[in-house]
């Protein structure tokens, strides 16, 4: 799959903007603070209706403006399709698939698949487990609207029970309710336990080759997934922990609370690697994210790597570029000096400076 093109309306910094892009590589450079990172946050936010960098959509309308409209052409084997998103200030966001408006957003899920890649993400190892929980969350639910609707629910369900936990210290009475809430969290729960083990041991089947090129073949990577509980044991977690839950006023077991682990042999990379063994692993598990995504859509999903070139040394630089050979990139950076001599394919090049894009 490919983006053939990008249309911007008051988004960020863009009055109005139209861009046509390679099915190979399209880099944007130029200096800091010009604009380069909100073309692909448009991309990224027109395809999974999430920002990689705020959370509310008032955020990206341009200053002084009510709302901004995204358009972008999608080429997928099976058909071309138009994605067009309004954001607006005060209400939820509007979009359309071929013209037709789409009552959830969870439906644009799927259609394309995206891996974003920010130097922040070099970090997913030291950083806490919400990060790393956010980054199952992402990919599993492009891949899996079954993943997703599970998830949806539960999250609900734990907002609910946790109300419901706050009250009962003054309404005692709603304590009738919290099996109710607890049926269903363990329904939704057990569900999103299992897929994320199918999904992380899919992971460690190709995390393994990338990481070996990358180390020179010293180091072997895993993840372990530190399951807050077992799926099986779920329901009768609950129940043991209730005067707990009851006591802090919030559901203090389950999914929303796992974790991912990385080793290299015996070594704990979170807690004992060097930042150099950190930044490895990280970069492997984008790599392995992106070869995961090829064999479950048996298509090539689209990459955004955001200024992380800089972030990496030469090796990893090399490596990188050579895994996304036949991938449709969008690379944002400072210069293109590196790329010449590099002798790296350059398909199509823009030059961004003050929110005017050159070709």
């Amino acid at each position: 799959m490919i983006i053939e093109s990008l249309k911007l309306d008051r988004f960020r910094n863009y009055d109005s903007l139209k861009l046509e892009f390679d099915k190979g590589t399209n880099i944007f450079y130029g200096d800091n603070a010009q604009g380069k990172t909100n073309i692909l946050e448009a991309i990224y936010v027109c395809g999974t209706t999430k920002s990689h960098r705020c959370s509310k959509d008032r955020e990206m309308i341009q200053f002084g403006q009510n709302e901004a409209h995204i358009c972008m052409e999608i080429l997928k084997n099976d058909g071309r399709i138009q994605v067009d998103m309004h954001l607006k200030k005060n209400k939820a966001k509007g979009i359309a698939i071929n013209g037709v408006p789409i009552r959830k957003a969870s439906e644009l899920f799927g259609l394309a698949n995206f891996i974003f890649f920010s130097p922040e993400d070099l970090n997913i190892i030291k950083d806490g487990p919400a990060e790393r929980r956010r980054f199952l969350d992402l990919e599993l639910c492009q891949l899996s609207k079954i993943y997703l609707y599970h998830l949806t629910n539960y999250n609900k369900i734990i907002v609910q029970r946790n109300k419901l936990l706050k009250e009962a210290a003054f309404r005692p009475e709603y304590l009738d309710m919290l099996d109710v809430y607890d049926s269903q969290m363990v329904m939704y729960g057990q569900r999103i336990i299992e897929e994320r083990e199918k999904f992380l041991h899919r992971i460690n089947e190709v995390i393994q080759k990338a990481h070996e090129k990358l180390s020179g073949g010293r180091e072997r990577l895993r993840l372990v997934y530190e399951k807050n509980v077992d799926a099986e044991c779920f329901e009768n977690e609950l129940k043991k922990n209730r005067e707990k839950d009851l006591h802090f006023r919030a559901s203090t077991s389950g999914p929303h609370k796992d974790d991912i682990s990385f080793y290299i042999g015996e070594l704990d990379v979170r807690r004992f690697g060097s930042q150099g063994q950190q930044r490895t692993a990280a970069l492997s598990l984008k790599l392995a994210e992106i070869e995961l995504v090829k064999q479950e859509i048996k298509d090539t999903p689209i990459l955004l790597l955001d200024d992380v070139l800089s972030e990496l040394d030469r090796k990893r630089q090399h490596y990188l570029l050579d895994s996304i050979g036949d991938i449709q990139t969008f690379i944002t950076c400072t210069g293109i000096d590196d790329f010449i001599q590099n002798q790296f394919e350059l398909n199509h090049v823009f030059h961004v400076a003050e929110g005017v894009v050159y070709e």
